[in-house]
């Protein structure tokens, strides 16, 4: 074969190459929808490993063998990076949407991630009946404004902002409310705003003739990504956190993330904490977005991958006798900063997983939250901390169990007596 016939036997392949990407990426696209409707993950190393192995078997000639794994490697990886396009509703296009289902029997509810879906909310929630809307003062106006002009019947309730408004009084306020408007079992209760009105919201949901419908239309990142799903609800009693609550899913959850547009950059990074969480023991490819700095940019797709890792642990372990307190990493020793500081909770988790991890994942954290503006340490009494820290609710049979992590992606739980984790308190609280 001649020059001219080589470079003509290029282009004839590049020109079916070109129609069989095609082809290849009309299938990828399938691929994503189905991904997306069943709540699946979109790296599967296992499959990756079958396409290239089929793949070497039709070679001829073993000494392409090296460079033909390297192209379909490369093939795949822009398989990948269309399937996250495409379910974290950042298509070429601009449009899209993300369905998940919390797969939980007959207490079954849908997840939407869509920007804009706030502004749809009547069509995507039952609200032909009386509301009861819950939100607080640092939440924009404008949010509870435009759900309750898609209510038959509303009613509002703005509490304050902060932890202080998830305590018994305030609780009470949002039953008198109720009570007063009639409201019977067949009405309901939406959140509008972040963790602290979720967990108010839904316990009152949860208390009023013992269980009504109840819907969340989280504001913040950090109830995007991790406190607006899963069914936990609480007030907190006696300066321990969430120590009376109950376990209420909502009926749907709507997560619009263009509200994130009037977050705060602070509030930002400490609910971007609790994704980083996920990531740690359960999605080393998330992780792998935050050392890359992109959380910003792609944060529809780290909401989603947050909700996704929360998601499977809640459909295995609802009401956390087991497995779901993989969830509770960095809480252990957050839980007791967040009680004697005034950081923001995403911040105490923050600092609460430093002293869980491996010194080698340690070093790595350090870059990321140097990023986001999280804290490393914090000034306090140590020993007021590891007070509160002995009054954490999973503390049991004089032991606490913790989360751990000592390679990215993966976990451990170990129950330790409280003596050991004082001196742990030390790397992240200085007096």
């Amino acid at each position: 074969m001649d020059l001219q016939q080589a470079r003509e036997e290029i282009r004839r392949a590049d020109r079916e190459m070109a129609a069989l990407f095609e082809r290849r990426m009309a299938a990828v696209r399938a691929v994503a929808a189905y991904k997306n409707e069943h709540g699946l993950p979109i790296e599967d190393k296992a499959q990756e490993a079958r396409v290239i192995a089929r793949g070497c078997e039709q070679l001829k000639d073993e000494a392409l063998r090296p460079y033909y794994v390297r192209f379909l490697q490369d093939t795949m990886e822009l398989s990948k990076q269309l399937q996250r396009q495409l379910i974290s509703g950042r298509s070429p296009s601009g449009a899209g949407s993300a369905r998940l289902t919390m797969e939980l029997g007959e207490r079954s509810y849908d997840i939407i991630v869509r920007r804009g879906c706030l502004q749809e909310a009547g069509s995507l929630l039952n609200l032909d009946r009386k509301v009861l809307i819950v939100t607080d003062e640092g939440v924009p106006a404008a949010y509870a404004d435009a759900l309750a002009a898609q209510c038959r019947a509303p009613q509002r309730c703005t509490v304050a902002q902060g932890e202080g408004s998830k305590s018994l009084p305030v609780l009470e306020r949002l039953l008198e409310m109720m009570l007063q408007a009639g409201f019977t079992r067949s009405d309901c209760v939406c959140a509008v705003g972040g963790g602290v009105v979720g967990d108010l919201a839904g316990f009152a949901a949860s208390s009023y003739m013992r269980g009504i419908d109840f819907y969340n239309i989280p504001t913040t990142v950090l109830s995007q990504v991790d406190s607006a799903i899963g069914g936990k609800t609480a007030v907190n009693l006696g300066g321990v956190k969430n120590i009376v609550g109950a376990f209420w899913q909502p009926k749907r959850v709507l997560i619009d993330p263009d509200t994130l547009k009037t977050l705060p950059s602070r509030q930002r990074s400490a609910g971007l904490a609790e994704a980083l969480k996920a990531g740690l023991i359960a999605d080393a490819q998330l992780v792998s977005l935050f050392e890359r700095g992109e959380t910003e940019a792609r944060i529809d797709e780290v909401i989603l991958a947050a909700l996704r890792v929360k998601k499977a642990v809640v459909e295995a372990d609802e009401r956390e006798s087991g497995l779901r307190k993989i969830l509770n990493f960095g809480h252990t020793i957050g839980h007791g900063i967040e009680s004697v500081t005034g950081l923001l909770h995403g911040e105490c988790v923050a600092l609460g997983m430093l002293p869980m991890c491996s010194p080698e994942i340690r070093a790595r954290l350090l870059p990321i939250y140097e990023t986001l503006g999280l804290p490393t340490q914090v000034r306090a009494d140590p020993e007021a901390v590891w007070a509160a820290l002995l009054h954490d609710k999973k503390a049991h049979e004089g032991a606490i169990s913790v989360v751990r992590v000592n390679e990215i992606g993966s976990y451990c739980i170990e129950d330790m007596a409280p003596a050991a984790l004082r001196p742990l308190i030390d790397l992240v609280v200085r007096p």
